[in-house]
């Protein structure tokens, strides 16, 4: 398998370059997972790094390379497929007003 030599930015390894191993299209994951494991025997903290470009050609603009940015978040992200169904949204919020009228008196809907 090929590696390449991937720098990383922003959180725990902020600096480092890690050898990241190439998929079969010659790129690098969009999302690298680091888990540490706790010093309590817990479970592990997961660090999240996003592919971003590294750098483009000032002539061309044509791109060379990537790196990896910290995800604060820590969101780890799932694969969207395009036929796959979209999130489901958040619920309504209940209404914390009460259902009578500002006189006090209830609504009458009869008419």
């Amino acid at each position: 398998m090929k590696s390449e030599d991937t720098p990383f930015e922003g959180g725990p390894l902020d600096g480092r370059v890690l050898p990241v191993l190439l998929g079969p299209t010659g790129h690098p994951p969009k999302v690298y997972r680091v888990p540490v494991p706790s010093n309590d025997g817990g479970a592990p903290t997961l660090l999240v790094y996003r592919r971003v470009q590294a750098a483009t050609s000032s002539r061309l603009g044509l791109h060379q390379g990537w790196k990896y940015e910290y995800d604060p978040t820590g969101r780890a992200g799932k694969l969207k497929w395009p036929w796959s169904k979209p999130d489901p949204a958040p619920g309504p919020v209940p209404d914390s007003t009460p259902d009578a009228t500002p006189d006090g008196k209830p609504e009458d809907t009869h008419g």
